[in-house]
């Protein structure tokens, strides 16, 4: 069974909204994370406006070790009501029944299914019991407003953390969603 790891940058005060505030911070010890978090995965699971940002952005990228090939080769599952197509390289649209098609493709044999930004995908994985493990990179900056992963809610969720590490500033923070 395939988990669905849900990864984003935040800052300390829980904003995922528009991360270019994390450029100043990137470093070897981050970019090798997201390199092998990359190489976990073989599916990426992407709201329409994440999607539609990577598309602009990815299709024209190079690099020597591999990262934008994989980005660009992935199989991409988006959940949308308003897209009619997909133009990005193995595009799948998710335009109905999301969470019976999610838990599908956590079914399948595979590796693991990443979900970047994508805050209101996100945030309904999590209402649906769908997410297995996220993977949070915190930045030292309080930003005060902008969208965050986790939003005001009656759902409680349990998480067990199984690593953590100092990238020179940012901290990442790995947890396993601990089911009842």
């Amino acid at each position: 069974m395939r988990k669905v790891v849900v990864t984003e940058f935040l800052s300390l005060d829980g904003v995922m909204e528009a991360p270019s505030w994390t450029t100043s911070y990137w470093n070897d010890a981050i970019a090798r994370f997201k390199w092998g978090e990359l190489f976990a995965s073989d599916a990426l699971l992407l709201g329409r406006v994440t999607y539609q940002g990577f598309a602009a952005a990815w299709p024209s990228q190079t690099d020597d070790q591999g990262f934008a090939d994989r980005m660009n080769n992935l199989a991409k599952y988006v959940v949308t009501t308003t897209l009619n197509a997909g133009l990005w390289n193995n595009t799948h649209l998710i335009r109905c029944d999301a969470t019976k098609t999610i838990a599908d493709l956590k079914r399948q044999d595979g590796m693991d299914i990443l979900v970047g930004g994508s805050a209101t995908l996100s945030q309904g994985l999590l209402e649906n019991s769908l997410v297995d493990q996220y993977n949070l990179l915190v930045y030292p900056l309080v930003l005060g407003k902008g969208k965050k992963l986790f939003k005001d809610s009656p759902l409680q969720s349990k998480l067990k953390l199984i690593e953590s590490c100092d990238f020179g500033g940012v901290t990442l923070l790995r947890y396993a969603v601990e089911r009842a």
